[in-house]
């Protein structure tokens, strides 16, 4: 019988101490993984229908094939590999700022990992995603797709927050081919303010609230979704 709890790894970064844990739930009787950075959960394999919904939505928006795809954050590869389901992508590259996370899919520690790590289209770099989008100029993409942060009010570190400025979207905008999406994941709901920011620089915008059943806390969760697309 599998342990009720196990710490598969834990390691020191530059952004604080990272784990791995995989725990057996009583609630809803399955073994669920949980990425921690410091004492913040970052990911849990029991909520995983807005990270999937991230990636049908913002390629949903997309239209053509052969379609060259970023995305910010690796964290359990739900976006990932949600992405990859989509015939229509012919690369995807995953941006991790994290070194131990791309470490435990390529060990296979996490969920699925081959489906995503065994796809030649896909492409896992190691480095800062704030900082490859702080240019204007760059390599172009048909969609960026982002799940880092909890939120745009509530970031990870503070040099985030000036990506989620008009003038940081800006960049990411120009960052995309015409046509092309940017797709923002959320911890909370829709925040007008946002899409006010999001509607000043792309031609359209939605806020797709996302939920689904949260069996710990006997209550539906809320989540949000932003598709912003360029002309």
């Amino acid at each position: 019988m599998p342990a009720r709890f196990e710490e598969l790894d834990f390691q020191e970064t530059s952004m604080g101490e990272v784990s791995l844990r995989r725990r057996h739930d009583l609630t809803v009787d399955a073994e669920v993984y949980e990425v921690k950075l410091g004492e913040e959960y970052l990911m849990s394999s029991l909520f995983t229908v807005a990270e999937v919904e991230l990636a049908r939505l913002g390629l949903a928006a997309c239209a053509g094939d052969d379609l060259e795809v970023v995305v910010g954050g690796l964290g359990l590869g739900y976006t990932a590999r949600a992405a990859l389901a989509d015939h229509r992508v012919r690369e995807l590259t995953v941006i991790e700022a994290l070194a131990p996370v791309i470490d435990w899919h390529r060990r296979g520690l996490v969920p699925a990992a081959s489906e995503l790590t065994g796809d030649e289209r896909t492409q896992i770099a190691h480095g800062d995603f704030f900082a490859e989008f702080q240019a204007p100029t760059g390599r172009q993409w048909d969609a960026i797709l982002l799940d880092i942060d909890h939120s745009p009010q509530h970031v990870l570190h503070p040099d985030h927050a000036e990506f989620y400025s008009s003038a940081g979207l800006a960049r990411v905008a120009a960052r995309l081919r015409p046509g092309g999406v940017f797709a923002l994941w959320s911890n909370d709901p829709p925040e007008e303010s946002f899409t006010k920011l999001l509607a000043g620089v792309f031609a359209e915008v939605e806020a797709h609230r996302v939920t689904f059943p949260n069996p710990l806390q006997d209550r539906e969760a809320l989540n949000t979704v932003y598709t912003a697309k360029r002309t």
